[in-house]
């Protein structure tokens, strides 16, 4: 795959690094003359390109029409932006990813403004600590009927109990159901046949009571 990073700080570096590791072929633009040496140690195998990525001029020189994805990770929202917005529109990039710097722009980096997938590093770190923490105690998404009725979600680990069997296994509680199960971005119904996959987010319809036999269950 051809990967075309822009942005040579210890994020696009070590990015860089691993995917040359992997046998990609991958192109850095940064515009910092005093980063380039680092980039060379880090990543010898990528090519370098000194200059501004939201520069066309420079973008084409990287061979921004060749790539099979553009990756912006610069320390700048705004850059980010603007080099996604150009390789989609002037590039037709096939496939563009920005680092979200500051949580409160990630409504900005949307599939209008050229992004097709941004990371923001509080969204991972929320992403993470919510799975850290499923196991112990399973989220409570909606409480219904005065509260004795909670629609509640559980994110299965690699440990669980629950993954690789079906549905219909699950020893749940006679007033507990399965509602849906978010797999991959996508929603999957839990009919009985269904098999029970790590990373799956299960969400269940059960009375507050019995919230603790769905968690075990699943556990």
């Amino acid at each position: 795959m051809q990967v075309l990073i822009v942005g040579g700080g210890r994020t696009g570096s070590d990015l860089a690094g691993r995917l040359v590791q992997e046998g990609h072929n991958v192109t850095v633009i940064e515009q910092r003359a005093d980063v380039i040496p680092r980039l060379h140690k880090e990543a010898p195998r990528a090519q370098v390109v000194l200059g501004d990525g939201c520069d066309p001029t420079i973008l084409e020189q990287a061979g921004v029409r060749q790539a099979n994805v553009v990756v912006a990770v610069t320390g700048e929202d705004e850059d980010n932006l603007v080099v996604c917005l150009l390789a989609r529109n002037e590039f037709r990039a096939r496939r563009t990813l920005a680092r979200v710097n500051n949580p409160r722009n990630e409504w900005l980096f949307t599939h209008e403004m050229g992004v097709d997938v941004s990371v923001s590093q509080a969204h991972i770190m929320s992403a993470l600590l919510r799975e850290e923490m499923a196991p112990l105690e399973m989220a409570v998404l909606l409480r219904l009927h005065q509260g004795d009725t909670v629609l509640v979600e559980n994110i299965l680990t690699e440990d669980s109990r629950a993954v690789g069997k079906p549905v219909s296994a699950l020893a749940l509680p006679a007033d507990a159901v399965l509602v849906a199960l978010d797999r991959r971005q996508e929603i999957v119904i839990p009919r009985g046949g269904v098999v029970l996959e790590a990373g799956d987010r299960v969400i269940a319809l059960t009375k507050a009571s019995d919230r603790a036999r769905v968690a075990a269950a699943l556990a």
